[in-house]
Order: C-alpha cells, then structure tokens, then sequence
C-alpha cells in the first residue's frame, strides 16, 4: 500500500539445483522353487519393507528397476534363480548435513568427499545385510511357505545424472555436476543431457524425467513448453498455416522448371532422331526409286520379275532387261503338263523414270 493505492509487483526467479556424480548399481540372485509374478512381487514387497531402516541410517534411496525369473543350471525342472536390480542413490535425506556449515568455495569439494564416503558405506552396509539375511519366506493361500536364498551380490559404482538433471556445464568450478532441468526440459534416468518436451507435452516443475501429455489429444504449437496453458485444441497452428502457404509457391517454381526439363530432353532426342535419319537418307532413297519404277512397271504389265539372263541375243553392254515369265504357282504346272511355258520377252532397253514401256503386238497376244 502507497499513498492510499494498492501496489502488486511481480517477482520472477529461477532454481540453480545440481548433484555431483555418484551412484550405486547392485545385482541380487536368488534360488526359489516356483517363478510366478505373484509369489516374486510378494517377495519384492517385503525385501523392500526390511532395507528401509538401512536407507534411513544410510541417507540413501533404494529401488528395484528390474526383476528376471530363468531356470537354473542345476536343475532347470523344480529350481528357477530369481535375478534382482537394485539401483541405490546417494542423495537420501539429510546426506549432505554436514556440509552445509561451508562456503560456497568449498562446498563442491565438500559434496565429492560425502558422496564418495556414503558409496563405500552402503556398499559395506548391503553386504552385511544379505549375509544377515541369507533366507526370505513367503506363505500363501495354496502353498505354505516358499523360500526365496540369496546366492550372490554384485556392484556395479557407476558416474551418471540422476533423473532430471543433465551436465549443461553451466557451474564453472564443478563441470561434471548435474545441473537441474528447468521447467520445459526433461532428463530419463541415466541421461546426461536434458533436452525440451516434445510437442504435445510440458513440464511445469525443476528436476521432471519425463513431460506430461497434454489431456483431450491437446497439442503445443512449439517443443519446451512449461505449462499446461500451453496446450491448445488440435487445430492448425501458425507453423502449418504458414507451410501451406508456401505449398503453391513451391509448386509454382518446381514445375516449370521440370516441365523446361522435359522439354530439352524431348527436343534433343527428335534432333539426334533426325541427324540419324539424314545421315542414312540419300542411299536408301535413291535404292527404294529404282526399286519402286521396276515394281510399277511389272504389277502393270502382270509379269512377274526375275534377274537377268544371258541369251543369244543380248551382249556384255547391252541395256536391255530381259524379263521370263513362267508359271511359278502349283495351278499353272497343272495345265502344262510339266512343259516349259513360252518366254515372253519384253523390250525395255530404254525404260526410265522418263519413258513408257512399249510392248509389241505379239507380246501382247503371248501374254493374254
């Protein structure tokens, strides 16, 4: 309140969180007599209720992350191994109380030792554990008692962001710390990178493994978004306007140029279609003339054409074409009787493109 009239600002702020590297895989094998999902979560359930009180001295978290069920070696028929992921952060409750008496300066270095001193004493306080307790019961309806024995633990010290954090680099005197994922960006487990919610999905808090889907098939116009406003109906966005509307401008500069394309092959192959033809048309023209006068002249006078013939009559320099004609066909050996038809003899010394063939009378009746 100032001068009578309410006053409202507002504040904006923002959350630099982070964790240095550390952490714990461990493998648990168990022999059991049965491998169902019933009597295995059963058993899971009550493993989980005894590690709390060692959680709670340790400052750490455990949790399953897997759980496998294959037939032992020994006797694969009526003895299955029970195989067990157990995957234990550092960063319980209170992990860091002793360091918070430190500077900025030396915290970091502070954070490195505690993780590293917590690595080895839950590893210690596992191991004592299972040996403490090497059986586990589990009764049922149907079956009395089944037994679940540990057989084996193994560690696996691994150097990975936990769930929502990635290395950005962004904290100057510890490069390789985790640093937390704003609002909008996301981290899975194991991951060393945070990365923005897809498109459809938002984040609203620091430190999210994975984004929320938008409810009703909403949808976000851009990837990163950090808050549920941010969803809206399924409709097109300005994005989509805009590429549709760049759709005909691309039409029309992409399909002239293919149809030009097109064009000049075209083009091209009738002109090579056309030297090939000049090149082969003289010869071929002047042959097919020649041809096409002696056809005409022989369909007109009916007398079928034969090549020429040395007689008597004709001489080594001598123009004339001698024509035989002869019954060639099945019919016309049948009216002779096997003799030799008379030859007909044509004087076409000087037939040419120019002149008419010229018969004489007695050809004439010879031939009719």
């Amino acid at each position: 309140m100032k001068h009578g009239v309410p006053v409202s600002q507002t504040f904006h702020y923002s959350i630099f969180g982070y964790h240095v590297l550390g952490g714990l895989d461990t493998v648990l094998l168990f022999h059991s007599k049965l491998c169902e999902d019933e009597w295995t979560k059963s058993f899971l359930w009550g493993l989980q209720d005894k590690l709390r009180q060692l959680e709670i001295e340790q400052h750490c978290k455990l949790q399953f992350t897997a759980t496998f069920c294959f037939p032992s070696l020994n006797s694969p028929s009526d003895e299955f191994i029970i195989q067990v992921q157990l995957e234990v952060s550092l960063f319980g409750p209170q992990w860091d109380e002793h360091c918070n008496s430190q500077d900025m300066e030396t915290i970091t270095d502070c954070y490195h030792k505690t993780v590293q001193h917590n690595l080895g004493q839950v590893q210690l306080a596992l191991t004592r554990f299972f040996k403490e307790h090497k059986s586990f019961h589990v009764t049922g309806a149907d079956i009395p008692s089944i037994n679940f024995t540990n057989q084996f633990i193994g560690f696996l010290k691994t150097k990975q962001c936990s769930g929502g954090y990635g290395q950005t680099k962004q904290l100057q005197r510890c490069l390789d710390c985790c640093i937390v994922c704003p609002p909008g960006m996301f981290s899975p487990p194991k991951n060393s990178q945070c990365f923005p919610c897809p498109v459809g999905t938002y984040s609203l808090i620091y430190g999210m493994a994975f984004c929320t889907p938008c409810k009703d098939g909403m949808i976000t116009r851009v990837p990163g978004a950090s808050s549920m406003m941010d969803c809206v109906k399924k409709e097109r966005t300005k994005q989509a306007v805009s590429i549709v509307h760049r759709i005909p401008v691309l039409l029309l500069i992409i399909l002239p140029a293919l149809l030009a394309i097109n064009f000049l092959f075209i083009l091209s192959s009738c002109y090579c279609f056309y030297q090939e033809y000049q090149a082969s048309s003289p010869r071929a023209s002047k042959m097919t003339g020649s041809t096409t006068r002696m056809e005409t002249v022989t369909s007109f006078f009916k007398i079928p054409r034969q090549g020429p013939q040395a007689g008597p009559d004709s001489g080594p320099a001598s123009d004339a074409s001698h024509l035989d004609t002869s019954a060639s066909q099945g019919g016309d050996e049948e009216c002779t009787h096997g003799e030799p038809s008379p030859a007909v003899t044509l004087n076409l010394a000087t037939v040419t493109g120019e002149t008419t063939p010229v018969m004489t009378l007695e050809d004439r009746k010879d031939t009719f």
